[in-house]
């Protein structure tokens, strides 16, 4: 068995064919390990959704900011975007089954025998992996169970900027869910600055890239999330997966035993 992880697909269903079938992936044998944002702005979201969702226990997926919104849009009452590409899946006749399956994923995935970490945006420094893996399950009880109108209904949101240990309720697991779903750049005591989007070297006065503060242990973590990194962090610890296949870059699929990193052209 081989276990290869994925970055940002959003919809691009034939090019995920594409660069699985360049390692000849049978879900039979191997595991797809998707770093979130399955869908959204591509093409064939509905597709991509039913793909991923039919690997069954053949593929281990965490959430990105784009599934939450699908969900948002069918739980919370919020409206499509200009952009988005998800209508199909509303309408889709099994969208029932598709937002069930995706409420059962998870934020955060820790594969201790590789000692990684797998998140859709990133790691907050001020985080151990014991709290992270602990404060994803509380935001996934949230989505799977009673409260997920109420989530999804109050989901977006820039406040509170900073992790407290004291936060309650919503503001809790908005900031859970904007560390994991959202982050690109943090403060040394772990406010976000969630409006900036391009490069790692254009943070804003007093931020860095959450992956430039030093963490006290060896974890490895893979992400996505951020296209214009195209893939670049400058550390082998911290590898970046999601290299803009929707924006017309590439879609990276990497073997997550050896870290041999297969491209296919969007």
């Amino acid at each position: 068995m081989t276990d290869y992880a994925i970055g940002d697909i959003q919809g691009c269903y034939e090019r995920l064919r594409d660069v699985l079938d360049l390692v000849d992936f049978s879900p039979s044998r191997d595991r797809l390990w998707v770093a979130g944002d399955i869908i959204n702005r591509g093409p064939s979201s509905l597709e991509a959704l039913r793909y991923v969702e039919s690997l069954g226990d053949s593929a281990v997926v965490v959430l990105g900011n784009h599934d939450l919104h699908l969900l948002a849009v069918a739980f919370g009452g919020h409206s499509l975007k200009r952009k988005d590409t998800l209508a199909d899946i509303l309408d889709a006749p099994d969208h029932g089954k598709l937002f069930d399956w995706l409420r059962q994923q998870n934020l955060c995935v820790h594969d201790a025998d590789r000692n990684f970490v797998m998140v859709h945006a990133g790691l907050p420094h001020i985080w151990s992996v014991e709290q992270a893996v602990g404060y994803s399950r509380e935001v996934e009880s949230v989505i799977r169970g009673p409260d997920a109108e109420e989530y999804f209904t109050h989901m977006y949101g820039n406040q509170p900027e900073r992790w407290q240990d004291s936060l309650a309720g919503m503001d809790r697991w908005r900031m859970i869910t904007n560390y994991f779903t959202r982050m690109r750049f943090i403060a040394e005591d772990g406010t976000l600055e969630l409006a900036a989007k391009e490069s790692a070297d254009s943070a804003p006065d007093g931020f860095a890239p959450w992956f430039r503060f030093p963490r006290k242990d060896r974890v490895k973590v893979v992400f996505g999330h951020w296209a214009a990194l195209e893939g670049q962090t400058d550390s082998e610890r911290y590898i970046g997966l999601d290299t803009g296949c929707v924006w017309g870059g590439k879609l990276t699929l990497m073997n997550l035993d050896t870290e041999e990193k297969i491209h296919c052209d969007c």
